[in-house]
């Protein structure tokens, strides 16, 4: 099957995309994509890579699979895979900016890329000025003349703020600016933001598309070939490509991405609803909620609302410290998407090294709690919840 043949729904591509059986001369027809761990390849003429392949940082089998896998879950033409998501995200920045070059980004990102922008690529004559583009208007009113990218995630790390890709894409198209948008939290299976109109939509791979939380990745989908060869020059060039044993890994998470993101997203849901009602919990944050500002558009923008909530406590610091520490089921631990549910506190954690005041200004308080809900009996996560809640 082609990669890009769109009479295939979401799950035939999963599974099959880029690992398309060979039956030329003397190939063995494997179901599964092989993994080729050769660092280096061998011709027959000088003037002839065999198959294309010269060198694994450049292309290898196993990495050139899954990136038609990637493109093919975003509806793309192309995908690159990397060896983490701020790994994708630096080599996207490095490739289509030059130092002076103006960024408009979210105000409520993921810690890390925000420490990325801040203390790596603002050394390098990078701008920066953040905004809270759920509201669109601010993201226009912020453009400057050296402008180039604007960079969002909708929903947001970790208050789940939404934005209007659509809107936010009719700005930027309109400006000439690149949009990119970090997809992680929803995957590719709930929110496809290249038909929204972005223009490269980037993933921690770690998350759902990997699923199991045992394997690093990052990944970036594109359909612009101008912007595609710049990116995949650069990560050659730069080198922080995926190993091919983490290319079969975050292929054979993929095959089952859709089963999994709809438990995490019906055990969310009914999570999200208990913690509403919950005296101990003074709020809960998840677009899943009619109580969530943006609700109407969530349910616009994409087929499910994920698998995070975010909710705060009633009380002090060392109360929500006090509620995680008597968790079961819940591992206390930063990332998420894995098929394994997981809580942290932001403010000491994911998002430590925001400073802040800049935590405090976007709402991200002391007891400010995140959860990644996974996909065990939800009965068994609920009550885990409730004896904590009771201390």
């Amino acid at each position: 099957m082609s990669t890009q043949d769109k009479k295939y729904g979401f799950s035939t591509k999963a599974i099959h995309a880029g690992e398309e059986p060979d039956f030329s001369d003397n190939a063995s027809g494997d179901v599964v994509s092989p993994i080729h761990l050769s660092t280096t390849f061998a011709r027959k003429k000088v003037d002839e890579p065999t198959g294309g392949y010269e060198y694994t940082r450049s292309l290898n089998p196993t990495r050139k699979a899954l990136e038609s896998k990637l493109a093919a879950l975003e509806n793309a033409e192309y995908g690159l895979a990397f060896t983490s998501g701020l790994a994708a995200e630096t080599t996207v920045l490095l490739s289509l900016l030059k130092p002076g070059d103006h960024i408009i980004a979210f105000d409520d990102l993921y810690g890390g890329t925000k420490r990325l922008f801040n203390n790596v690529f603002a050394n390098f004559g990078f701008e920066i000025t953040y905004v809270d583009a759920s509201n669109a208007t601010l993201v226009e009113k912020s453009i400057q003349p050296k402008t180039k990218l604007v960079w969002i995630e909708s929903p947001s790390n970790p208050l789940l703020k939404l934005c209007d890709i659509k809107a936010v894409a009719s700005i930027t198209r309109k400006h000439n600016l690149i949009l990119v948008v970090d997809n992680t939290f929803l995957s590719p299976y709930l929110q496809k933001p290249l038909t929204l109109g972005a223009d490269i939509v980037l993933h921690s791979s770690t998350k759902y598309i990997g699923g199991h939380s045992d394997v690093l990745g990052g990944s970036v989908m594109l359909s612009d070939q101008s912007l595609y060869e710049k990116i995949k020059y650069h990560q050659n060039a730069v080198g922080a490509v995926l190993p091919p044993f983490d290319s079969y890994l975050t292929m054979r998470g993929i095959k089952t991405l859709a089963l999994r993101v709809e438990r995490h997203n019906k055990n969310a849901i009914a999570i999200a609803t208990y913690l509403e009602k919950h005296p101990k919990v003074k709020r809960v944050i998840y677009p899943g909620l009619e109580s969530h500002p943006q609700h109407k558009l969530a349910s616009t923008q994409a087929s499910g609302y994920g698998g995070i909530i975010s909710f705060e406590l009633q009380g002090t610091i060392d109360d929500a410290k006090n509620f995680l520490s008597r968790l079961n089921l819940f591992a206390l631990a930063e990332s998420l998407g894995g098929v394994e549910s997981l809580i942290e506190l932001p403010s000491v954690m994911t998002h430590a090294s925001v400073a802040k005041e800049v935590r405090v200004q976007i709402g991200i308080t002391d007891t400010l709690v995140r959860v990644s809900v996974g996909v065990e009996d939800v009965e068994d996560l609920i009550a885990d919840l409730e004896q904590a809640l009771k201390e």
